[in-house]
């Protein structure tokens, strides 16, 4: 004998089988920054001995800049590095901040594979993540030329997301489209 209530769930599984294909199917765009089109944020003044210190300033002057936030405890962060250091050869000013880390690793970690960053601001307690809005390094921002907010990205700076979202952003913040 059938029953209307068997009918049940074979439609829940059709629904939430079309729910799961509409979201694989729907290209992510990520979070949006609040922070686009605004100044980028205060910096802390401290920074690692013998490593010029970022400041409010070198945000505010000069060309297009990235900042990174990053630390060396962070697998992620060492796998963006070598994209960091080609960023740099490039001439594109790259900005650090290293966040809730040591001071003697991050001093080490550099050492050893090299320091792409033109400036760092050292943020030991991660402070300024909450006012960058950042949630886990690696997270990376394009800065106009007047500190202005262009681009969050959100993850390392490596594969077809770099090359697909990034690069396409930071050439039109370089071609100032």
């Amino acid at each position: 004998m059938f029953r209307p209530l068997m009918l049940i769930p074979p439609l829940l599984f059709a629904g939430l089988a079309a729910l799961f294909w509409i979201g694989l199917e729907t290209k992510d765009e990520g979070l949006p920054s609040v922070f686009i089109g605004r100044p980028a944020p205060a910096v802390l003044e401290l920074a690692l001995p013998g490593i010029p210190q970022l400041t409010p300033e070198l945000l505010q002057s000069g060309g297009v800049k990235i900042v990174n936030f990053w630390a060396s405890w962070c697998p992620p962060c060492r796998a963006e590095h070598p994209t960091l250091k080609a960023l740099a050869a490039e001439g594109i000013t790259v900005y650090g901040v290293n966040m809730m880390d040591r001071e003697a690793d991050a001093q080490e970690f550099l050492a050893e594979a090299g320091n792409p960053f033109a400036a760092i601001a050292f943020d030991p307690k991660g402070l300024m993540r909450i006012d960058w809005g950042v949630t886990a390094p690696p997270e990376t921002f394009i800065l106009g030329a007047d500190g202005t907010v262009l681009f969050k990205f959100i993850g390392p700076l490596v594969g077809s997301d770099y090359e697909q979202r990034f690069r396409p952003e930071l050439e039109k913040a370089l071609t100032g489209g």
